[in-house]
């Protein structure tokens, strides 16, 4: 039986935070320099005043302890045991077929969470059955204490879960990291994988030498207006927004000492993160303490998530690096999801290199969270995708 989860801050943690948020000191600010050079004071200091004196985590506790939370160990080979924690709703319907979701950084488990009550609902003949893990080194599961631990592993827990649930094939929903690890999923265990959605799309121009009807097609297409847009804003995450990338990619470890130390130095750092990546979305002062606060109150602390940007380029000769994950894949049906503020937007061409696509919408807007900035707009993909009119209808069978 599934061995249920409820979370539990220790008192200590939460008055050590009290103290440190209460001595907080906070650097000066270039007069108009608004989000250009940073997360601004004023926000960073209200958000911290408010973390202080008015935010309740045992209100968001409670609220996260009312998810279907469970754990269990998962063995990954070379590096033991690890427990997992993860979301499982299950559901009655006999057309229900079982999703994998995978969150990434800074986000956690908690991004599925208002898409939970209609995926559980049938519709268009279909339902789901829902598993989100905490990735290790993530929100409530076990840190890792080796090096080498990347995509591979990732995707090696992920599978063992589902396998462990009784979700011998399955499908899977991810961005950002989630975009990763379900590729590497696909690559390794396509046998119990049959179908990917990505709201994260990384690829690049087709060759002639791999898909010669695709790059055909795409000499003969001039560039539309979106397609221009998605390049400027892919520039911009290029230049402007991904040095965060580059440090936890090479110096994890420095880095992490800031973030585990200082409440407002992980606050600033996820913060610039959350306004920067979504489609103007009105973040509420509460929803960003608490994800702030899965990451400062994290099984492993909040420096090991750091650490999966540097394993994931930095891969064992047996691992398994980002590149892979942006090749042609022919076993996994692909769905994919265009969103205007993404961080990097491709076009059609370009995604259509990463495996056979079955479905594909385009957003007039949303970011980077797509499942928690546009709940609604997932949920309408997968069911589009895997419904009765969709090329995925019944691609599993139900276990249940």
């Amino acid at each position: 039986m599934p061995d249920p989860y409820r979370i539990e801050v220790p008192q200590g943690k939460l008055s050590a935070l009290q103290l440190k948020l209460a001595h907080a000191q906070f650097p000066d600010e270039l007069d108009g320099a608004a989000w250009d050079y940073g997360a601004p004071l004023r926000d960073i200091q209200r958000l911290a005043k408010y973390w202080h004196t008015g935010f309740d985590w045992r209100a968001q506790e409670e609220n996260l302890n009312a998810l279907p939370n469970y754990h269990a160990p998962v063995h990954v080979d070379g590096f033991g045991s690890l427990d997992i924690h993860y979301l499982h709703q299950p559901c009655d319907s006999p057309d229900a077929i079982p999703l994998l979701f995978c969150h990434g950084w800074p986000g956690s488990y908690i991004e599925v969470m208002k898409m939970l009550p209609a995926l559980r609902q049938s519709d268009q003949g279909v339902s789901f059955h829902v598993v989100a893990p905490s990735l290790p080194n993530f929100g409530w599961s076990q840190g890792v204490k080796s090096t080498g631990f990347g995509l591979k592993q990732y995707a090696e827990v992920c599978d063992k879960l589902m396998q462990s649930l009784g979700y011998t094939q399955y499908v899977t929903q991810g961005g950002d990291w989630g975009f990763y690890i379900t590729r590497t999923i696909g690559l390794l265990y396509p046998q119990h994988c049959l179908a990917s959605h990505i709201n994260m799309i990384r690829a690049s121009p087709p060759a002639f030498a791999k898909h010669p009807l695709l790059a055909l097609r795409h000499a003969l297409t001039p560039y539309s207006q979106a397609d221009k847009d998605g390049f400027a804003r892919s520039a911009w995450f290029a230049n402007e927004g991904s040095g965060y990338r580059l440090t936890q990619s090479t110096k994890p470890q420095t880095l992490g000492y800031g973030l585990h130390d200082s409440p407002v130095a992980l606050l600033a750092w996820i913060y610039e993160k959350l306004h920067d990546w979504t489609d103007d979305y009105p973040w509420t002062d509460d929803e960003i303490l608490t994800w702030v606060s899965i990451y400062y109150f994290s099984t492993g602390g909040p420096a090991a998530s750091l650490r999966i940007y540097y394993e994931a380029v930095h891969p064992q000769p047996d691992g398994v690096g980002r590149e892979q994950t942006q090749q042609w894949n022919p076993n996994v049906k692909l769905g994919l999801c265009h969103s205007p503020k993404e961080l990097g937007v491709v076009p059609s061409t370009w995604a259509h290199t990463l495996g056979p696509v079955v479905y594909e919408s385009k957003k007039a807007r949303g970011g980077h969270f797509a499942a928690w900035e546009m709940p609604d707009e997932i949920v309408a993909d997968l069911r589009a995708m895997f419904g009765k009119a969709g090329k995925c209808y019944k691609i599993v069978k139900s276990p249940r």
